[in-house]
């Protein structure tokens, strides 16, 4: 072999064994050249707005769910044409009275300021709030014009926004069918007549109206 063919031959295979070296770690002194780092160019978070609160957050529900979902071509394989997700949703659910509608006849005190009733409304359920760390795709299986599709679009993408929209409405809708809003109920009660009585009130009556 001429010399003008063996030297760049020899050049480049001690040039790639350098990098295999570097990159496995064997040469402590020689920083890695494929090594990768996080960048954050993240824009400022902007306050959009602020609400007054007046609501008691008397208790919370954590849930978990397993949502299975399926696109399934109606003449085809699923190998050839369709998507199957499996996904693992954490969630909670707030429950609360919201005490600002507490109206003028609401709460009735004695002369003495020694008995007092309140009448509270009835609780009820925030909106699910999707535990993003602790939710994730557990798998996902794709069929082979699926994949060839990804390629070109985000349809892995829009498969996720799809099972955690569908995680957040079985979560609430599974809130539903619990005693949430009773143990709420119960919770405020419980901390009004704590209140009123470290305020020198011997008997508190609370009620749900």
């Amino acid at each position: 072999m001429p010399w003008y063919v063996s030297l760049p031959v020899t050049l480049a295979v001690i040039l790639a064994l350098f990098l295999g070296m570097a990159n496995l770690g064997w040469l402590p002194g020689l920083p890695n050249p494929f090594a990768e780092k996080t960048v954050d160019r993240s824009q400022p978070v902007v306050l959009k707005s602020i609400q007054n609160m007046s609501r008691y957050n008397a208790a919370t529900g954590n849930f978990q769910v397993i949502v299975d979902l399926a696109n399934e071509a109606k003449f085809l394989p699923s190998a050839i044409l369709g998507t199957r997700s499996l996904y693992v949703g954490a969630g909670s659910v707030e429950a609360y009275v919201d005490l600002g509608k507490l109206g003028a006849d609401s709460v009735k005190v004695s002369d003495d300021r020694r008995t007092a009733a309140i009448a509270i409304p009835h609780g009820q359920l925030a909106g699910a709030a999707l535990d993003v760390k602790n939710s994730y795709m557990y798998s996902q299986e794709r069929g082979l014009f699926d994949r060839l599709g990804d390629l070109f679009s985000s349809s892995t993408s829009d498969d996720q926004h799809k099972v955690e929209l569908l995680a957040v409405e079985k979560i609430d809708k599974a809130a539903k069918d619990t005693g949430l809003t009773v143990t709420a109920e119960n919770n405020t009660k419980a901390m009004l007549t704590g209140l009123l009585g470290s305020l020198g009130f011997t008997q508190v009556t609370v009620t749900v109206a």
